[in-house]
């Protein structure tokens, strides 16, 4: 395995990123990981974006993270969630054009509000085959959706997170169309300390299943 740190293009800007490439040749499918809110520390060397990204890598999975818009060295500035699904439809075809991913097999992955950027994204983009939900804050519209999307789809939440209370989680998850997954990791809160390993082998598990050739 190895990780290559790149620069790739959204409109005018350049957004920064490291692809954890698995041994091996290739084509590997892909999956992108969106990390959480910049305003609150957010950035893709976030402690569960870079666990999900290594267990995607130790499946076979090439993970690109990167910073949104305004993060890091990335250009421009913090789009409020306007421009943040551009951002991740850039990712997207990053990696769908690189010679050692199978673009038939991609996949999305968002952390927290890194998730609404990533279901703001799904409905435009048949290119992802699959989609995976850390920690999600459920109670926002823009989720809404999520329910109906037709590919496999995992959501997956701490017992102790503070954000996204189980029950609504567990309402949340009830209302999806299938083929679909969802887990509660007992002891685990909305910051996955201590439980990055867990969370990142039930996402690589989910993908290496949803995304298989």
């Amino acid at each position: 395995m190895k990780q290559v740190r790149v620069t790739f293009p959204c409109d005018e800007l350049s957004l920064e990123g490291v692809c954890h490439l698995p041994d091996g040749s290739g084509p590997f499918p892909a999956v992108v990981v969106c990390h959480p809110h910049p305003r609150y520390g957010g950035t893709m060397d976030n402690n569960v974006v870079l666990a999900v990204c290594q267990a995607l890598c130790q499946r076979g999975i090439m993970a690109l993270r990167f910073n949104f818009r305004g993060v890091g060295r990335s250009e421009g500035t913090l789009g409020g969630g306007v421009g943040e699904p551009d951002d991740v439809i850039a990712a997207v075809s990053f990696v769908a054009a690189m010679e050692q991913v199978d673009s038939k097999r991609v996949g999305l992955a968002g952390y927290s509000a890194g998730a609404i950027a990533s279901f703001s994204t799904m409905p435009q983009d048949e290119r992802i085959q699959a989609i995976a939900a850390i920690s999600p804050p459920v109670s926002f519209a823009i989720l809404e959706g999520f329910k109906t999307f037709p590919k496999p789809k995992l959501i997956v939440s701490g017992s102790r997170d503070d954000f996204t209370p189980i029950e609504d989680f567990e309402r949340f998850g009830e209302s999806l169309c299938e083929p679909k997954e969802r887990e509660v990791i007992p002891g685990a809160d909305h910051f996955w300390w201590g439980y990055e390993e867990h969370v990142g082998e039930r996402v690589a598990s989910f993908f290496a299943s949803a995304l298989k050739g």
